[in-house]
């Protein structure tokens, strides 16, 4: 072999060396699904490109990740509208995945910067068609609308949560909570709620966002029990997002825009100005915090009715289910699970309705201070100002005002 050939030789295969070390792994797979679609998460080494594309007659998504292998060859269970799920590898380097459906569907997917508790992921949403095109919901157009409370239960299907001394699982006691909680908003005039779980399913933490986001929701609740080493340990508390939690997610709001496009309020960003960008994002989000502090507050009041509360004021932590930024959003801690008195508690549906009644309560009286315009609030906000009546054309029964009056 000559010293040309042999030199050649050598450079194609440190190039092929070169290119295997820098393949990014794709470690695992997950899929979820509930009533409103699949989703399909790759956990990865590091960030990658891919396309997405369909194929029908059988129906098939199928993903195309340039320099990448599997790192483990385990295939999750088909679930929801996947039947199954195939990966090999493809012109030597790429990966190629295929979804096996059993009904069509819309594809989406985005990679995603790494968070808290994931690294690198690509993540494939499946919608059924008409699914797809009844996002997002529209307001009714009479000039006054109902506000929208997004209740979020935490936990389920396969996250458990906290677990109380009984064996009581948390996922359990704050759908219980909120279906509660459902009931008495539904019941108030100028109010509509709709959960982002109603069954024993995990819902991913964006995917709840999306889904307030879907419905253009006015007040995002997010009901859990806390836990804690210290079974001695009881109350409720509250939480809004910390400023560090809602810079970081800024940042990724503006490094993922074409992900991001008309996430926030209605408003795109793919431009090219990042400092217009920024500064709609911080407006957002400034105006958000503000009014999550205002009516978590309100709530936590109400809940030192029911119960004893553990800390006297609004926390604030990164909760990601949290960081919607153009959403008021908290997250309830309405009790110690691991509090045996609690637990006994967490488990009654009286008790369970209270702590939904002093919820509603709270959030309530915050929303008569600050009726948003153009909505039902604000005219019911006005007439119990000034003493005239007004009628509401709503199945609601609750009287205008409600407990609000007794403040």
């Amino acid at each position: 072999m000559s010293w040309l050939r042999a030199s050649t030789l050598v450079f194609a295969l440190a190039v092929a060396a070169a290119r295997s070390a820098s393949a990014a792994e794709v470690r695992e797979m997950r899929v979820w699904a509930g009533p409103d679609g699949t989703r399909v998460v790759l956990d990865l080494s590091g960030s990658v490109e891919h396309t997405l594309f369909t194929l029908h007659s059988p129906e098939r998504v199928v993903v195309d990740i340039p320099n990448a292998r599997l790192s483990n060859q385990s295939m999750p269970a088909g679930q929801g509208v996947i039947r199954q799920i195939r990966a090999a590898a493809r012109d030597a380097d790429d990966l190629r995945v295929v979804l096996d459906l059993e009904s069509a569907v819309q594809a989406k997917s985005f990679v995603a910067a790494p968070n808290e508790t994931y690294g690198y992921r690509l993540v494939i949403d499946l919608v059924p068609p008409t699914a797809a095109a009844a996002v997002p919901v529209q307001h009714a157009p009479t000039g006054t609308r109902d506000l929208v409370i997004a209740i979020d239960a935490g936990h389920g299907g396969d996250d458990p949560g906290a677990i109380g001394h009984s064996g009581t699982r948390e996922k359990d006691v704050v759908l219980g909570i909120a279906r509660a909680l459902r009931e008495v908003v539904a019941r108030e005039p100028g109010m509509r709620p709709f959960l982002t779980r109603d069954g024993d399913y995990f819902v991913e933490h964006r995917k709840r966002m999306e889904k307030a986001r879907s419905e253009q929701a006015d007040l995002f609740v997010s009901i859990h029990a806390d836990s804690i080493r210290d079974r001695s340990i009881a109350g409720s508390s509250v939480y809004v997002l910390s400023a560090r939690g809602a810079s970081n997610e800024a940042a990724r709001i503006l490094a993922e825009r074409e992900n991001a496009a008309d996430l926030v309020g209605g408003v795109s960003l793919d431009r090219k100005d990042d400092v217009l960008n920024s500064v709609l994002v911080d407006l957002l989000q400034n105006a958000s915090m503000t009014a999550s502090m205002d009516v978590a507050q309100h709530v936590l009041s109400e809940l030192d009715r029911v119960g004893a509360v553990r800390k006297s004021r609004v926390q604030q932590a990164g909760f990601l289910v949290l960081k919607s930024p153009e959403i008021p959003s908290m997250l309830v801690e309405t009790a110690y699970i691991s509090n045996p008195q609690e637990e006994r508690r967490l488990k009654d549906p009286k008790y369970q309705a209270r702590l939904a009644s002093a919820i509603l309560a709270g959030f309530r009286g915050y929303f008569y201070d600050n009726p948003p315009p153009g909505t039902r609030i604000a005219q019911l906000a006005a007439a119990q100002r000034t003493g005239t009546v007004v009628a509401v054309q709503s199945a609601n029964s609750t009287p205008a005002g409600g407990a609000h009056a007794e403040r």
